[in-house]
This record gives structure tokens, sequence and C-alpha cells, in this order.
């Protein structure tokens, strides 16, 4: 119905500034949120940011003023800026998003497939 496809990620030095992008295409009418969530080895997957309704936005403490989440709502992007990036941002990067699907206000919960970002020199 929805998919998501995440790019961006790869090898990036302690200071580094990439930006993670996730398109999602599909039977969409709106969307409610698009969301960053990361995975470490070993660790829970936790929320990074979320950008609802393409206004308001939601960090997690562990990123706030280093990350930004942004989108472009005509082409149903969402983007994470990441700046001054440190080791423990290693992790896998998966796109979240709730899409309406028709004017019935029907939802789809989808998850992208996760891009790797290491952080390391």
């Amino acid at each position: 119905q929805v998919r998501l496809v995440e790019s961006g990620g790869g090898l990036v030095q302690p200071g580094g500034a990439p930006r993670l992008s996730c398109a999602a295409s599909g039977r969409i009418f709106s969307i409610n949120f698009m969301a960053w969530y990361r995975q470490a080895p070993g660790e829970q997957r936790e929320l990074v940011a979320e950008l609802t309704r393409g206004v308001n936005t939601k960090y997690a403490d562990s990123v706030k003023g280093r990350f930004t989440i942004f989108g472009d709502n005509a082409k149903n992007v969402v983007y994470l800026q990441m700046n001054k990036l440190k080791p423990e941002d290693t992790a896998v990067y998966y796109c979240n998003a709730e899409v309406v699907m028709d004017s019935d206000g029907s939802t789809w919960h989808e998850w992208g497939q996760g891009t790797q970002v290491t952080v390391s020199s």
C-alpha cells in the first residue's frame, strides 16, 4: 500500500553532517506523521525525531540541537539533517510513517528498510 525508501547513510567521521532522506510512495491521501528511529547493536529501537503534519517536531534529548527533521510535503519526503555526529550516533536509522490513504480516513503505518550510519574516524 505504502512504501518508504531511505537514503543517505554510510560511514561518517565524528563531527560530520550527513543528511538522511525518506521518500513515501503509494496510496497517499495525506501524511499524519513521519519519523526517524534508530537501533544500535544490542539496543532497543528508539525515536530520534518526529515531524507531525509537516509542522510540529519532537526530538530525543540525545539529538536536540544537533539533528533537524524537516519535510517536503509536495514530494512526501522527510529529511534528517544530522550535525556534529558522535560515535554513539552509530546505528541503523529507520524511517517510520503513518499515512492517510483515502478521504475516509483509513490509515497505514509503515517502516522503511533502514540505512546504516557509522560514525568513526
